[in-house]
């Protein structure tokens, strides 16, 4: 693909996560929660010039950090975000402010290394590593969510984001 067609990927599957996410939905332990960031990763490590020709230590590197990052803005947003069992057993999440804010965090942290990279002279297929951090981001993300989900199964009651302490939304039914 094309660094455009790369870059439209990657703003269509952010912009699909994020509005899902801020809407409380139901978690299936079961589903394969792991198949769209490995069809993610293996887009991005088919594309050529993921690692610059010059300056392969330094694209590494930057490689590297931007996969750390990623790790920890999944991890981060999975802490954050609002778990919940409805009474007939099933498990619901919605992503916090604080959710958000990891993100925004983690887009910053990302702009910076793009930046970084290009200030040393670095130049790699941003949008090739950009699709693979995000892969791991929703990767580590949904494994710590079903996990989360997982341990507190078949319990009525909720589970607040890390440090958050929220009362659980009401909830209209369809007639």
């Amino acid at each position: 693909m094309s660094g455009l067609a790369n870059a439209l990927v990657i703003v269509a599957v952010v912009a699909v996560v994020i509005v899902r996410q801020f809407r409380a939905r139901q978690i299936d332990t079961d589903r394969r929660w792991w198949l769209l960031p490995v069809v993610l990763a293996v887009v991005a490590l088919r594309e050529p010039g993921i690692l610059g020709a010059h300056h392969h230590t330094g694209a590494v590197l930057l490689l590297g950090v931007e996969l750390l990052i990623a790790l920890a803005t999944g991890a981060g947003w999975a802490w954050t975000t609002r778990l919940w069992v409805e009474t007939d057993g099933s498990v619901w999440s919605k992503s916090t402010k604080a959710s958000g804010g990891v993100w925004i965090v983690g887009v910053a942290l990302r702009v910076g290394l793009i930046a970084l990279g290009a200030l040393i002279g670095v130049h790699q297929n941003s949008s090739a590593a950009l699709m693979l951090g995000l892969a791991a981001t929703l990767l580590v993300r949904s494994g710590v969510l079903a996990w989360r989900a997982q341990s507190f199964t078949g319990t009525a009651g909720s589970a607040p984001a890390y440090g958050l302490a929220m009362a659980q939304p009401a909830r209209k039914e369809r007639a």
